[in-house]
């Protein structure tokens, strides 16, 4: 196979020489830069290049997991199978998960050790990266379990998403790590995809919003990467979540403007506003190219366009699969070429891929200026996060830093302010003491805990009886089945045995961790054909809905079901998505009035599978026609979420009805409370594009606020709107602001908006 390389190798080749000449033996011997704290980073970086053999430069380009063999001993000892120290011959860029199954205080001991061994066992010293993952905190045990991305987004709370980020910096340094491949920028538009609930929503302008706040809060806004905080890896970089049919691996096809105004927008802060130390490619394609084989994507947007100064790794195995998965590499060299020619500096668990390098160089040695480059920028990397200078942590201080009482803390408030209110017809909720006495606490996706925080917090006041009735499936990891008819069915009666002596029914329906998850091959599944709620959920609520009793529904859940039963029989809903450790606190605080609810949808609810792909912002055309026999609106708004208060918005203005070329204007609405209870309302500014070149979307969020408001207190929320808040893809796919009519709409969803126009001046 002859592979055709872009023109950048032969610059590579001009700065391999350049740097060679400059870092002559002479100097080697008489300086040793790379080990002095006050020289420049660059210069540190290229010493320590021109230092290394070419197997010791492959080396820091791989990563592998630590169930390969590292391991701690009773006795408090590191122990190395003879795999991992045979790999670790050379060095190595980084390790996966160390410590994540020890106690804080276990895993920084165990680092130190696993460090020490890799510094002192390599002869320049080299130390490497430890890794993790944080969909709920830090990925290891002992470490604050915070709600999921999606669930935290329902917050609408920029501050509330960097403190969170920032608290899981802080605790995975503690324990000795140095990344996270997180946070995911992918938006979330089919919720067939069992990985919906890893990023912030469908928005493009929101998700954007909470990549920068989760990116900032993990590296401490950079300054903290030198000790206290880890770097972020953002990914999957490009368009993951857009699988066909919702399933892991499938094929992206998605045009070219969508692709630069809707997917990108995230990825492209997450480099320039927040400054990611890393960047993960997606496991799929775009458009029949392989992320992990697209120059275009990792090279001239991510590098060339955006200024990327980080490195970018692969997902699991991936630059192998090119070869045998994929099938764009007829030989796993060309496969190894591919990915390294694209840009991709790191090479995930794969012993088939990069393993191949050194071989590889001795039949073209002009790969190894490909080689230094990546090489170079994982070190680089390193030494931004100081690893060759202070490369240990205390354990002392992992036991009484992670999951500290602030970060428990954190983690409650984070739950409150994302639950969301869907419905609460007749006012149902909170429930009251004056009027209800027993409580049942039913349905399958009840917690082992449920009924014992509901009793511990308010049991004074409440009597509550307790049924889960059946699980949803049998709770195998690989593939869950789901659980039989007849199960269900006797759970079913159970449930409606347990419930009919009661004053008041909460019904916890959903799904779980087995119903929606990261789906690999045949052997390991969590997409789905359809988002009706599994199971016999619909025949449940229809079952207790015949008891007549107040019937509030609380939905758990990793995706976005299509909920019509539990809509039309529910008195009241709220929508949990997956909440932390602390989540059935955080739920009776709602249900009993403790907390006023304030989250907001970040995705639209759609009344049936074959309303997808359906997000509040598709080109306006889409919502001139729906289906036969079918309502073509959603079940609930992108943006939507009650209150136990009421919300009046008035006095919409403009501060100019034309905006110049370089200047702004401001929208201002009138907010007041004006019910009786404390609130938070979330204010969501909206603009559409009246007449475009292109097909322009119905609106666009382009802002939003969150205000808590006192009985009777109203607030002016303003929001400044510019030229460049207008920009997209024109029809020769270059950006424009074109002159024209534009309409700002304000409300607290985007179904309920109130819209004043105004005209965008291009010419001076």
């Amino acid at each position: 196979m002859n592979i055709r390389r872009t023109s950048s190798i032969t610059v590579l080749l001009c700065l391999k020489v350049v740097v060679t000449c400059l870092l002559l033996p002479g100097a080697l011997a008489s300086e040793v830069i790379y080990t002095n704290k006050a020289a420049h980073l660059e210069d540190r970086v290229a010493d320590l290049l021109s230092r290394m053999t070419l197997q010791e430069k492959v080396a820091q380009m791989r990563m592998f997991h630590r169930n390969q063999g590292v391991e701690y001993s009773p006795e408090g000892k590191l122990e190395l199978s003879d795999n991992v120290k045979q790999r670790l011959t050379h060095g190595i860029g980084g390790i996966k998960n160390p410590g994540e199954h020890l106690s804080p205080q276990d895993a920084a001991s165990l680092n130190n050790q696993l460090q020490q061994y890799i510094v002192e066992n390599h002869r320049l010293g080299i130390p490497a990266f430890f890794v993790t993952e944080s969909y709920n905190g830090v990925d290891a045990e002992g470490s604050t379990r915070f709600a999921r991305p999606i669930t935290l987004s329902s917050s609408w709370n920029r501050a509330l998403i960097k403190d969170v980020f920032d608290t899981v910096g802080r605790e995975a340094r503690m324990r000795g790590l140095h990344l996270t491949h997180s946070p995911v920028a992918d938006i979330a538009r089919d919720p067939r995809f069992g990985r919906m609930s890893e990023g912030f929503g469908e928005d493009t302008y929101l998700a954007t919003e909470m990549i920068v706040s989760a990116v900032s809060g993990l590296q401490g806004d950079t300054e903290g990467l030198a000790r206290t905080h880890i770097g972020a890896v953002t990914k999957h970089f490009a368009g993951y979540a857009q699988v066909a049919g919702g399933r892991n691996f499938a094929a992206v096809e998605i045009s070219p403007r969508t692709l630069i105004d809707e997917i990108f927008p995230p990825f492209k802060a997450a480099v320039q506003r927040a400054g990611t130390l890393g960047i993960m490619a997606s496991h799929g394609d775009i458009n029949g190219v392989a992320s992990h084989a697209n120059p275009w994507l990792l090279t001239e947007v991510l590098r060339d366009e955006w200024g990327f100064e980080g490195y970018t790794i692969s997902d699991a195995n991936d630059i192998g699969r090119l070869h045998y998965f994929m099938k764009v590499a007829e030989t796993p060299e060309d496969a190894v070429e591919l990915g390294l020619v694209a840009g991709m500096d790191m090479d995930l668990y794969a012993d088939d891929a990069y393993a191949l390098l050194p071989d590889m160089i001795a039949k073209d040695p002009g790969l190894e200026a490909f080689i230094d480059q990546s090489a170079g920028r994982v070190l680089r990397t390193k030494f931004i996060l100081r690893l060759f200078d202070d490369p240990y942590r205390e354990p002392g201080q992992a036991e009484q830093r992670v999951r500290n009482p602030a970060a428990i803390e954190l983690a409650h408030r984070a739950d409150l302010e994302s639950i969301i209110l869907l419905k609460n017809a007749r006012r149902t909720l909170p429930l009251s003491s004056h009027s209800l006495n027993t409580i049942a606490l039913v349905g399958p996706t009840l917690g082992d805990d449920t009924l014992a925080v509901f009793e511990e917090n308010f049991g004074s006041d409440f009597k509550f009886v307790s049924e889960k009735g059946f699980d949803l499936t049998d709770g195998k990891e690989a593939v869950p089945a789901l659980s039989s008819i007849a199960e269900m069915e006797a759970g079913i009666e159970q449930i409606v045995s347990a419930s009919r002596d009661a004053d008041a029914i909460v019904l916890f329906l959903g799904g779980d961790e087995y119903t929606s998850k990261e789906a690999f091959f045949a052997g390991a599944l969590g997409d789905r054909d359809n988002i009706d709620p599994v199971g016999l959920q619909d025949e449940l609520i229809r079952e207790l809905r015949k008891t007549g009793k107040p019937l509030v529904v609380v939905l758990k859940h990793r995706r976005t079901l299509s909920i019509n039963a539990i809509q039309q029989h529910a008195d009241a809903i709220l929508d949990c998505w997956e909440l932390s450790e602390f989540g059935d606190l955080a739920i009776a605080k709602t249900v009993f009035g403790e907390s006023n609810p304030s989250g907001k949808l970040t995705v639209t609810v759609p009344r049936s599978i074959g309303q997808i792909p359906f997000h509040y912002s598709q080109k306006e055309v889409n919502y001139k026609k729906g289906y036969l026999f079918a309502e073509s609106k959603p079940l609930y708004p992108f943006g939507h979420g009650l209150s136990y208060t009421d919300f009046e918005y008035s006095n919409l203005r403009l501060s100019e009805n034309t905006l110049k070329r370089n200047g702004t204007i401001t929208a201002d609405v009138e907010v007041t409370n004006t019910g009786s209870v404390t609130g938070s309302e979330v204010v969501q500014l909206y603009i559409k594009d009246v007449i475009g070149s292109v097909l322009r979307p119905e609106k666009e969020l382009m802002g939003f606020e969150k205000v808590s408001l006192a009985p009777g207190e109203s607030t002016i929320v303003s929001f400044t709107i510019t030229p460049r808040m207008l920009a997209f893809t024109g029809l020769k796919m270059m950006e424009v602001i074109e002159a024209g009519e534009f309409i700002a709409m304000i409300g607290g969803s985007s179904g309920s908006l109130s819209g004043i126009s105004f005209h965008l001046e291009t010419r001076d």
